[in-house]
This record gives structure tokens, sequence and C-alpha cells, in this order.
């Protein structure tokens, strides 16, 4: 009898037949559920999407003209001003600072950018690199957006610092330090402080099911739930000590993995994800929720040099952070294959083993998924788009459109 996985092996081969590997694909039908089913956990409350979790603008655009996605979280200044121009979004938040000199005149220097764009800071040195490139008073009004670290301390004082669960990002940590920064920008002409965004990276990009690690994953679920007790209180303490400062538009925060749980907080008031849309393997190791698999991308067998197992060419598509297994792509259709341990995903040929090798000959297809989702897009110059069993269109991605902005 034929699993749901060899059915949409035989559905992707049979669409993209006329293709030649390597390439990648998104899968409409279950970008679309995805995409429901994030807001459907969002209830009610509006989903920022990341762009960078997509790197594409007709997907971008998907996704934008769907009830409950409102604005683009961007990942540098350059992209926000493309897809502002470019008419994807009219409400672009830089998820990160900038020191793009470039991309800061350009913003400073056009009044329709300064109002479609919001950047983040987190010091008052990121507010001086921005007066020095363009003077207050001779450049529009420029919005920002002050990130609340997010990460736990679990222990008090400077042991507490060096006690850190979570990613290194913004120093403003406390409530009094967001005050503290908050009056600062007030203080400065040329800004106006409209937005507080802080993202639980612990807890919405870390799984807590990692299979094979019963252990670990205890521990994970363990200090989430500590450390978002702790988050809960002291974001609202933080969002408070802004408001006595500056009139607030939004308080953004979460991600995929964290979307149902960040919507309960009151101080929140919109949300960001991108990844479940595509649904990377990173996110298989979600308890709450785990997203569709929706982009894929096939490679060629090209020998078969032994038993159990062939050959692919290309693959070494590894996804950023921390250099283990778990960035690796993973051999998805036909089922039953998995990556060697001594050669991995590599450069120019990846041999995989497994079950389902011999029946693999020269010139058959493996379908992979990628760890991590917009990362695939730098791979490619488009997405061919998948609904049942034909191709109904391609969509340039970023790199297709020749914009490379990190």
């Amino acid at each position: 009898m034929a699993t749901e996985r060899d059915t949409l092996r035989q559905r992707l081969d049979r669409a993209t037949a006329h293709l030649e590997p390597p390439f990648a694909v998104v899968d409409l039908t279950a970008f679309d559920a995805n995409a429901a089913a994030l807001t459907g956990r969002a209830a009610g409350k509006p989903i920022r999407i990341a762009s960078k979790s997509l790197r594409c603008r007709p997907l971008l655009d998907r996704a934008l003209g769907r009830p409950g996605w409102q604005g683009v979280m961007a990942y540098t200044l350059g992209e926000a001003i493309w897809l502002v121009r470019s008419g994807v979004t009219a409400d672009a938040l830089v998820g990160y600072p900038t020191a793009d000199r470039a991309a800061l005149a350009q913003l400073a220097d056009d009044a329709e950018l300064a109002a479609a764009i919001c950047l983040m800071v987190d010091s008052t040195e990121q507010l001086d690199l921005i007066d020095a490139v363009a003077t207050p008073g001779r450049r529009a009004e420029l919005r920002i957006c002050l990130e609340l670290d997010a990460s736990w301390r679990p222990l008090p004082g400077d042991l507490g610092a060096r006690v850190h669960v979570g990613t290194r990002r913004s120093p403003v940590h406390s409530a009094a330090d967001a005050g503290t920064l908050a009056a600062a920008i007030a203080d400065r002409p040329g800004f106006r402080l409209v937005g507080v965004m802080s993202y639980e990276a612990h807890i919405a990009g870390l799984g807590d099911a990692p299979p094979g690690q019963a252990l670990r994953g205890a521990t994970i679920r363990l200090l989430q739930r500590r450390s978002y007790r702790e988050l809960l209180n002291r974001r609202a303490a933080a969002v408070a000590a802004v408001r006595q400062h500056a009139d607030l538009e939004f308080v953004n925060a979460g991600g995929t993995g964290s979307i149902a749980l960040t919507t309960a907080d009151p101080a929140v008031t919109e949300l960001t994800a991108g990844s479940g849309l595509y649904g990377p393997t990173l996110f298989d190791a979600y308890r709450a929720w785990r997203p569709t698999p929706a982009a894929f991308f096939a490679l060629s067998v090209v020998r078969r040099p032994g038993h159990k197992v062939a050959t692919l060419l290309g693959g070494g598509w590894i996804a950023s952070g921390a250099a283990d297994r778990s960035r690796l792509p993973v051999p998805w259709l036909p089922s039953g294959l998995r990556l060697t341990g001594t050669e991995g995903a590599g450069e120019v040929q990846t041999p995989v083993t497994g079950t389902s090798a011999d029946g693999l000959r020269v010139g058959d297809r493996v379908w992979f998924r990628h760890a991590k989702a917009g990362e695939l897009a730098e791979r490619v110059g488009e997405l061919h788009l998948v609904e049942g069993d034909q191709v109904v269109g391609s969509a340039p991605t970023y790199r297709g459109e020749s914009r490379t902005f990190l």
C-alpha cells in the first residue's frame, strides 16, 4: 500500500518530469495550508512575514494576500528599500540594526521610504551612526523600533549576564534598560520611536522534541517554560516603561515555533513568522505544531557504487547555525534514505544509503528538504510552483533577481 510520502514522490515526479535537476519546488497546497494554520494559531493577532524565510517576492505577495498577514520583517535595510519600492509592502520593519551607510542615505533622502520603513536599534551608538550619515533637520524623520533582549538570565547580577539562555542580540534586557533607551530616542531630533520588538529565539527557533534525545528535549521544555514566564512579566514592564516616552504603534514578538504561546501575551500586538510556510526540517523537532513540508529540492542519481548506496550530483546545501547534523539537508523521497556519516551532503556529490537505495537507478531523482527555510532560495534562481501533479508556474528567488543582500 502506498504511503503518503510515496504519493507525494509520485506527484512531484510527474509534475516536474520536464525539468532537469538540481531544482527546487514549492507545493502551493501545503504552503497555503501552513499559512492558514499559522493565522489560526495567531488567534486574531496579525502576522508580520519574515522575508528571510522566503526570499521570493511572488511568494511574499501570496502570503500577504491572505487574511491575517500584514507587513514584512526584512533582514537588511537594502532589502527593505527594494521590497517597498517594488510594491511588495508599505510596512517594512528591519529586523536587525544596520550600518549600511549608502542605504541609510537613500532612506533619509526619501520621505515615502522613511514613512514605510522602521529601523531597529538597541543603543544610542546606532543613532549616532545614522546622524553621521544624514544630519537631523536635513532628512526625513526616521521610524525606530527598540529591540528588547528576550533571552533568559536565570541568575542575578553579573553572574546572570554570563549564564545566558537564548541568542546574543540586544543589550537592552531590563525594563529600566528599555526605559532609558526610549527616553534617549525621544530626546533625539529626527527620530520617532514607534515599536518594540523582542524575539524569543530559544523558544520560537529551538525544537523541544529533538529526535532520539528524550533527556535533551525534556531539558529544553523545562528551560522554555521557565524562561517564558520570566519574559512575560519583563516584557510587560519594558513595554510600559517605553510607553512613558513614546506612543507605540506595535509590539512585535515570536516566530513560527512560538506563535500560539506568544499570541497569549497581552503586551504583544503582532507576531512574526515565515519558516512555517516552507516547513523545513528544523521544525520537525517541535511538539506543539509541525508545518506540512512545502519546499523541496531534487538531485539526480549519477552513480551506483555498491549495495544500498546511490550517489547524487551536488547536494551540499548546508544551513547556517551551529555546525552539526541538524544543519544538513535530509533525503526525503523516496523514504528510507539517509546521508552517510563520512561524507554527508557534499559539494559535488552526495551518497545516500538505506533500504530504498537499491531501487534507484542512474537518472532517478531523490527529493530533499532543507534544514532551514529561505536559505534554499540562495541556491536556485527560481522556485517551481506545484499544484497537484502539475507545475503551474515559477517564481524568481532573490538570487534569480540578482539580489543578494547577505
